[in-house]
């Protein structure tokens, strides 16, 4: 079936197949990569590595739209041994930290043929009416040579800290959040073109930039960390790198299987450190 790139209807149907099979059945997204650290005046630092694991599935809803529901996980790795990290050694600060995990469950999104309200943490995105004049929906698409099709998605946030620097003060970064993040998905034609197949193969890239991790301690320090992440999905569990699943396996075992149902809320990681953690005491 020919690429129908204008067509949301189509766009639809084929962001649902990026996030999973759109039959039910589940996908296992795998990624890693290198965290760094950005200050004025000074050479980029490599800091970390990191391991995603997440669950997904998608499900159509009676509008012909999907729910898109995910639990997700990372765990920050030693940047020589590779070994998933409990304690990380500040070099900026000297100081021993306790890391924490980023473990969201669940954060959800419909996928709809329109352009619906964003999936921003906390808010229900789920059963809002549509808007009066819809914007279709659209992915933005780049064809790299004759058999490789590329899906670029950005997002640049500005938005209220859920760490309010009055009552957190090693932790956050200040009253404001600003965080950019820029994914790509490379994807044959041929899958792309085969309507048999229920979830798209791809790989793809992904970079964040953020401000510092609330557990590194660093306030409102100058500067800023980048994550640089490779990612595939998988059918099964055995193609991830053992040590993550063992670690989810003792920490997280619900997060093996993807939501069947829709529920709220969906958290960011601030907003569950907001929640689960206490401030660090003052030095």
């Amino acid at each position: 079936m020919p690429a129908r790139f204008d067509d949301p209807v189509w766009n639809r149907e084929q962001a649902a197949r990026l996030q999973a099979h759109t039959d039910g059945r589940q996908v296992f997204g795998s990624g890693r990569g290198s965290i760094n650290g950005v200050r004025p005046g000074e050479a980029v630092r490599h800091l970390m590595n990191f391991e995603i694991m997440s669950t997904i599935r998608v499900v159509r809803r009676s509008d012909g739209n999907y729910d898109r529901m995910c639990r997700e996980v990372v765990f920050y790795t030693d940047a020589k041994s590779g070994e998933i990290l409990d304690h990380w050694d500040n070099p900026y600060t000297g100081e021993r930290v306790r890391v924490v995990d980023i473990a969201n469950d669940p954060y959800n999104w419909v996928i709809r043929d329109y352009v619906g309200p964003p999936p921003l943490p906390g808010t229900d995105t789920h059963n809002v009416p549509p808007p009066a004049v819809k914007q279709p929906f659209l992915l933005q698409w780049s064809e790299l040579g004759p058999d490789t099709v590329v899906v670029t998605e950005e997002f640049n946030g500005y938005y209220p800290n859920k760490l309010d620097p009055a009552k957190w003060p090693r932790e956050s970064a200040g009253p404001m959040n600003q965080t950019s993040e820029y994914f790509r998905y490379y994807i044959a034609r041929a899958d792309l073109e085969d309507p048999a197949k229920t979830h798209l193969p791809h790989s793809g890239a992904w970079v964040r930039i953020t401000p510092w991790l609330p557990w590194m301690l660093m306030g409102q320090a100058p500067g800023h960390i980048i994550y640089n992440a490779m990612f595939r999905a998988f059918d099964s569990v055995e193609y991830l790198k053992p040590a993550v699943v063992a670690r989810v396996r003792e920490r997280y075992p619900q997060y093996l299987t993807a939501p069947t149902e829709w529920y709220e809320p969906s958290l960011s990681s601030l907003e569950h450190y907001a929640l689960e953690q206490k401030p660090a005491p003052a030095i």
